[in-house]
């Protein structure tokens, strides 16, 4: 597979307005960009270039000098990597406003966007996001089965490397974030703190976060430690998942879940192999590809909706909820028996959510009682067609 169709099309969209598509590093941003009809764009700016980049840096009027030496207007500019200089958010601004020229800026941090304030644009500008591979863009493939999704993860270039070189790879990978996004968010002084704190963070990957646990065990405040997961959010690395609000009967839990944003870079930083089917591992790396793609297609069709999870303090719980839609169980067993779905019946009581589901490896779904038990790649393909 040479060419994958992505779910995300930004045509549309740039026809009413400018866009800022964050994704991950090699999600696949510059090759979706790449693979766009050339003509819409008047000019393409690379800041991975070092000399454009240092130009950049270097000369705060540097693209408005370019705009008006082509005398461009009305038009679409795309900016590769825009976190890199984020002070040209000031001449974009004032070049949507004076020449209507609308902007596809791409990048994989957003946290110097922040510091520079990327509400600078007021609105004028949409925010997109490229995930990780899913079914929809995928599910036909040969290697879209869990052994190879749980040792080479779905970010584009790892689910198509070969064997001899997926975990080279994948080390890499991981070391080029610490070394390049981390250290340039000013944590380079305690590297070797925060190099601890991401391997427990991985091993805690899909729990409820314990700030203060995990601050004993990384040796430092926890102020640090709430400060550092705000790094991996705003580089992309990892997310939150936040628990459900509206139960009335059951006293729930008030805290949030975090998983990376792809499981062979959990599994990396785990320092694990892809886990066989005896493993705890299997069962938490399943749960996570679901949740992925849930949060992909939401993303890509729903972007209104919520992800959510719920769990009482006597330990019920239901992985995840779409908005009051959807309260999904996820069970990596073959076989789905009645202690499966005790979460589910539980939160059936509460009256509140369309449809109760359990996604598992049964060969053929099927029904019980009210609750729908669902082979994963079955779901997988019922969401993305909207059933």
């Amino acid at each position: 597979m040479n060419f994958i169709q992505r779910k995300l099309d930004l045509k549309d969209a740039l026809a009413k307005k400018s866009v800022i598509l964050f994704g991950p590093r090699q999600s696949g941003k510059s090759f979706l960009v790449k693979n766009m009809d050339d003509s819409i764009f008047a000019l393409k700016i690379n800041l991975l270039d070092g000399k454009t980049k240092f130009h950049a840096l270097q000369n705060p009027g540097y693209l408005k000098e370019i705009v008006e030496l082509k005398n461009l207007s009305d038009c679409v500019i795309f900016i590769d990597e825009i976190q890199m200089c984020a002070q040209m958010l000031d001449e974009i601004h004032l070049l949507i406003e004076e020449r209507n020229i609308r902007f596809l800026m791409t990048g994989s941090s957003a946290r110097k966007l922040r510091q520079r304030g990327t509400n600078l644009l007021g609105g004028r500008a949409w925010t997109k996001f490229l995930f990780p591979l899913t079914y929809s863009e995928v599910g036909g493939d040969a290697h879209y089965n869990l052994p190879h999704i749980f040792k080479h993860g779905l970010l584009p270039p790892m689910f198509l490397s070969s064997e001899l070189d997926i975990e080279e790879n994948l080390s890499a990978y991981v070391g080029t974030y610490l070394t390049e996004e981390i250290a340039a968010e000013a944590t380079s002084r305690s590297l070797s703190n925060f190099s601890r704190f991401l391997k427990i963070a991985a091993l805690t990957n899909g729990q409820i976060v314990n700030f203060t646990n995990i601050a004993s065990d990384s040796q430092v405040p926890v102020q640090t430690v709430r400060q550092w997961y705000q790094i991996l959010i705003d580089t992309l690395l990892g997310f939150f998942i936040e628990p459900y609000q509206g139960i009335k009967k059951r006293k729930s839990i008030n805290a949030s879940k975090f998983y990376f944003f792809d499981i062979a870079i959990a599994r990396t930083l785990k320092e694990i192999g892809a886990p066989s089917e005896s493993n705890t591992e299997f069962g938490e790396f399943f749960e996570q590809l679901v949740c992925m793609e849930l949060r992909a297609w939401i993303g890509y069709t729903r972007p209104r909706s919520k992800l959510t999870y719920w769990r009482t303090y006597s330990g019920l719980e239901v992985d995840f909820c779409v908005d009051d839609e959807l309260a999904i169980e996820v069970k990596s067993t073959e076989n789905v028996q009645e202690k499966h779905l005790k979460g589910l019946k539980t939160l059936q009581e509460e009256g509140i959510f369309k449809r109760y589901i359990v996604i598992c490896q049964e060969t053929i779904s099927r029904k019980q009682d009210s609750i729908e038990i669902w082979n994963w790649k079955d779901f997988f393909s019922s969401l993305w067609n909207s059933k």
